[in-house]
């Protein structure tokens, strides 16, 4: 999942201010899960955004609202309507939600209520950690299932490095040594003759060398 966390408030209301009426516009999938975006975290974000203005005696009415994704532009066409009769669009979704918020609605302020950070996982509630890097060349069936681009500190495609020390990253004893890992996952699987294979220097060029990348499936085209 995109994992994301909402903004400082102090940042949402200040960008936020004057705009009337005002829709907070979330999303049910990544922000929901990420407790950032969801119906709930619009509803408390609408309503401290409320507050604030009668506290500093603003005008302005603030609006509610959430889709399923905001990636995806039939869902987001259903709210037309009410994006057309407001001033501005708080959209507390990653940062694909809020671009394709801009391009749908040209004529419209469209304003970002989070930070996207990383592609991972829930280690438990309240808790994610990185597992992809989007770098668009997978080389998991080589390494064990673990990604050293998106959790080696220097991404490292042959390691482990000469900083891991009993099995952690030299950064931090709280990182594990994700090269570790691996070796200890394909001695666990009979598999270990995989490392004697040396990996040449990584073609960055799928990760978005030359601009935004993008991926066409003709099979699925009208």
């Amino acid at each position: 999942m995109i994992t994301l966390e909402q903004k400082k408030f102090q940042e949402i209301e200040k960008m936020t201010k004057g705009y009337n009426p005002l829709l907070v516009l979330g999303c049910e999938t990544c922000a929901a899960m990420s407790f950032a975006g969801g119906q709930r975290q619009v509803a408390e974000l609408a309503s401290a955004i409320r507050v604030a203005r009668k506290t500093t005696e603003q005008k302005g009415e603030v609006l509610e609202d959430a889709v399923a994704r905001q990636c995806e532009p039939e869902f987001v066409d259903l709210i037309a309507d009410k994006v057309g009769g407001c001033d501005a669009v708080l959209s507390i979704a990653c940062g694909a939600g809020v671009q394709l918020l801009a391009e749908r609605f040209q004529d419209k302020v469209i304003l970002p209520g989070c930070n996207t950070t990383f592609l991972g996982v829930t280690e438990e509630l309240g808790v994610w950690s990185e597992r992809c890097a989007g770098c668009g060349n997978c080389i998991l069936d080589k390494t064990a299932g673990l990604c050293p681009i998106a959790r080696c500190s220097k991404q490292l495609l042959n390691g482990p490095c000469g900083g891991s020390m009993n099995g952690k990253c030299e950064i931090s004893k709280e990182v594990d040594c994700v090269w570790q890992l691996i070796i200890d996952r394909l001695t666990r699987l009979n598999r270990l003759e995989m490392l004697e294979e040396i990996f040449p220097v990584k073609d960055w060029s799928p990760a978005g060398h030359g601009g935004p990348r993008k991926m066409v499936r003709e099979d699925l085209k009208s």
